[in-house]
């Protein structure tokens, strides 16, 4: 009987931890769906109303420009640091710092005037450069056998939310009369619930930072900028990013070649973000199954291209299908150079240092890439040759993508 009685309470308690295991796992899936929500939308809920905010503090062109490069540059200066902050306080409390300060960016720069404006949107983009660096890192940690799926989860809700912050931008700024500062400003409360969400992890922080300091001497001694596989990673990163940026930025102008007006060329501006929303999760979760994701690259280049040579040369009449190819190889680019952050290396913390480096470089292209398409079409009169560049840009994407593609794994001694 005692026999019984001790089976049955062992198997109560075992139990009540699979019980308390699967709540864990679905609480850190939620966070990091939460978090990566936070990632874009700060970002892109700015585009539509710069106009706006630039009459209403009555700033330049140029310094209003400023508004959208700033958070890049941050991107670029704080990402290798972050591995770093990770290594010596543990990546639960360095996210949630991080979403204290994106909360405080994104308060202080809906308040009124010029300087709280680009000291909150420099705020919020140092804080957004730490879950950008982190997030790869925590998956990688978290869901080793998993790295497809919850890559794909993290940059569909990333993008998805980003896709959604542009359209209500304006809608919440006039149409609700909360003025640009409301429309920013909102944002806060979905940053606020992700501290809230996360921090029932930082009960795991102790045993994370003690995991990391008994780490073998060899490991941590690994400098990734010596790789010559971390540096294709890196600039499969930076071009990707730089052609989306470019896109992003210039699209609308370029349509105007064609003849399609401002209100038009918005709205397919969005039809290309939404055409690369289903690949950002296809593409990880097809890239974690295959042991090279070459097949992937080649793919990822022809849609770059065909949507590319399609605006173009293509014909007018149905230039919406090249815009739809270029969001789908946009998709296709952007899932896959997620995943290299963690199929690419051994554990969480050098992918924290990949990530670190190719997001440093990445956007630091991203940040000069719109300017320099914009001063070449000054100088031409024209978007053929800043679309040509985009071409070439295609091309050497496929030439890194195809190294970075490549079923090893970072590693200095090998040259």
């Amino acid at each position: 009987m005692d026999k019984q009685q001790s089976l049955s309470k062992s198997q109560y308690e075992a139990s009540i931890e699979n019980i308390r295991k699967q709540s864990a796992t679905w609480l850190i899936v939620l966070g990091i769906i939460v978090i990566a929500a936070n990632l874009r939308a700060p970002l892109t809920s700015v585009g539509p109303l710069v106009s706006i905010i630039r009459d209403n503090v009555h700033i330049s062109n140029t310094l209003a420009g400023l508004i959208t490069t700033v958070p890049l540059l941050a991107f670029a200066l704080l990402s290798p640091l972050v591995p770093k902050l990770e290594r010596r306080f543990g990546m639960e409390l360095i996210i949630l710092i991080s979403l204290l300060f994106l909360t405080i960016g994104i308060v202080l720069r809906s308040l009124s005037g010029a300087i709280n404006l680009y000291l909150g949107t420099a705020i919020l983009g140092f804080a957004i450069a730490v879950c950008n660096v982190l997030l790869p890192s925590l998956i990688k940690r978290e869901f080793p056998h998993r790295i497809g799926s919850m890559t794909g989860v993290y940059s569909i809700s990333m993008n998805l939310c980003g896709a959604i912050a542009s359209g209500i931008s304006v809608p919440l700024a006039v149409g609700s009369g909360l003025g640009w500062q409301g429309a920013l400003g909102i944002w806060a409360i979905l940053s606020f619930v992700s501290v809230l969400l996360w921090l029932p992890q930082i009960r795991n922080r102790t045993k994370q930072v003690s995991r990391s300091g008994t780490q073998p001497l060899a490991e941590k001694q690994v400098n990734i900028w010596r790789s010559p596989l971390a540096w294709q990673v890196t600039l499969f990163m930076g071009i990707q990013s730089t052609i989306f940026y470019v896109l992003i930025a210039w699209l609308p102008e370029i349509l105007k070649q064609h003849g399609i007006d401002s209100s038009q060329s918005g709205w397919y501006l969005s039809i290309m973000q939404l055409a690369l929303l289903p690949f950002t999760f296809i593409v990880p979760v097809l890239a974690g199954r295959m042991s090279s994701q070459r097949s992937l690259i080649v793919t990822t280049s022809i849609l770059l291209l065909c949507g590319t040579l399609g605006l173009l040369y293509g014909n007018p009449s149905i230039i919406l299908l090249w815009i739809i190819i270029l969001g789908v190889g946009g998709g296709f680019a952007f899932g896959l150079s997620m995943m290299f952050f963690g199929l690419r290396t051994k554990d969480a913390h050098q992918a924290a240092e990949l990530s670190g480096m190719a997001q440093s470089i990445g956007y630091l292209l991203a940040a000069m890439g719109p300017a320099l398409i914009g001063y070449l079409h000054d100088a031409t009169n024209s978007w053929t040759l800043p679309l040509l560049i985009l071409v070439g840009a295609s091309i050497l994407l496929f030439i890194v993508g195809w190294g970075a593609a490549r079923n090893r794994l970072v590693d200095t001694t090998k040259h």
